[in-house]
């Protein structure tokens, strides 16, 4: 490594950005320099290289039209980019998405070419450049995406610093800027109703609704919404997610820092649906025929006439809209004030709505911690 590629890996070091970088068919090389300069580990998250069709596929969500293409650049660096939000929450972040296709063993049809996506949340910048076919050995080719890797870092972490590309003559690198938000972000502006942040990570706005919802506020998330999660997937037989709400029918909505650190929580742990639903009778509308998975102080407020304005006709209409669309509670007890266990049996549920509530017996579940307790003794 020559002086000048050591003082900008430098620089890029000390800038307040922190970033995961995915790169296949070329750039590997830059990601090894990053990582042999001293400082790495403040800056650099997380480094993946997806070289296999099936590995590319499955960081994407699915098989790209073509794994050497802008739109795979960008796909990859916006990938990258929820990682970064998702391993660092409240940093300055960014995504990097490099996809070449390089000089092989065997001749290759088209062009040799590299497009590469830096993604900061607020602007996408590709970097596209075709080079001249059987001009350099691969090593050669793959020293030029390396150097253009590190300049796009330089150029969207704002550094004036850049080394020089050893471009042929007839080659050009061409850059495209692009504003744009990540799924998130458009989520919290209001640009779409629910989003599903998957356990990797990856943000998802579309896709069928989940089956088993635990909601909650999840302030914090604690080992007891883990295990209820779990075993009400077994009773219903799919798969559990989670549901965190945005918007509370007598809280200020949270703020978007709050959520993300909130989120940062499920890393690995299951897929979080994001909502402006409040009230069941809003979630039922977003996920048909859903279980929902709570506790009995939470099937205690759905059935109780003073959350919908002392009405017990209000309360039954909207008990009436849970049943149209299909969803049921089970409901799992807990340790209450008075030092007891309460479990359904002891909530005053109407008559008629009794079908939709299935209790889930202690011996089943039972974990004697909130995350009221939790936040009582301090940070977690």
């Amino acid at each position: 490594m020559d002086a000048a590629v050591r003082d900008l890996i430098a620089r890029l070091h000390a800038v307040p950005y922190r970033y995961v970088a995915s790169v296949t068919g070329g750039g590997a090389g830059a990601l090894g320099w990053l990582l042999s300069v001293p400082g790495g580990s403040r800056t650099l998250l997380e480094a993946s290289i997806p070289y296999a069709d099936a590995s590319l596929a499955d960081q994407l969500g699915g098989q790209p039209v073509s794994s050497c293409s802008v739109e795979t650049a960008i796909a990859l660096a916006q990938r990258a980019y929820a990682r970064a939000r998702w391993l660092a929450p409240g940093a300055p972040v960014a995504g990097v998405g490099c996809t070449a296709s390089l000089r092989s063993e065997r001749p290759k049809r088209g062009e040799h070419r590299v497009y590469l996506a830096v993604h900061t949340g607020q602007r996408t910048t590709i970097h596209s450049l075709a080079l001249t076919k059987e001009a350099r050995d691969r090593e050669g080719e793959e020293l030029v995406v390396d150097l253009l890797l590190l300049n796009a870092l330089a150029e969207a972490f704002g550094l004036a610093e850049r080394i020089a590309v050893p471009l042929l003559p007839g080659e050009a690198i061409a850059t495209d800027a692009r504003p744009e938000r990540d799924a998130l972000s458009s989520f919290l502006a209001g640009q779409m109703t629910a989003l599903c942040v998957e356990a990797d990570g990856r943000a998802r706005p579309e896709g069928p609704p989940s089956k088993v919802l635990l909601p909650g506020s999840f302030n914090p998330l604690h080992e007891g919404h883990a295990r209820l999660a779990g075993v009400a997937s077994r009773l219903v037989g799919a798969p559990a997610a989670f549901e965190l709400t945005v918007v509370n029918a007598d809280k200020p909505p949270l703020a978007e820092e709050e959520v993300r650190r909130r989120l940062a929580a499920f890393a690995w742990r299951g897929p979080v649906w994001l909502t402006r639903a409040p009230t069941f009778a809003e979630k039922a509308k977003l996920f048909p025929g859903a279980t929902f998975a709570v506790g009995v102080d939470t099937a205690a407020r759905i059935v109780a006439p003073r959350f919908y304005q002392d009405s017990e006709a209000k309360r039954d209409e909207a008990l009436a809209a849970l049943r149209g669309h299909g969803c049921r509670f089970l409901v799992a007890g807990r340790m209450g004030a008075e030092g007891a266990f309460v479990e359904l049996a002891g909530v005053d549920v109407p008559a008629g709505a009794r079908d939709l509530f299935e209790a889930i017996a202690g011996e089943v579940f039972r974990v004697d911690v909130s995350s009221t307790e939790l936040r009582g003794k301090g940070p977690v």
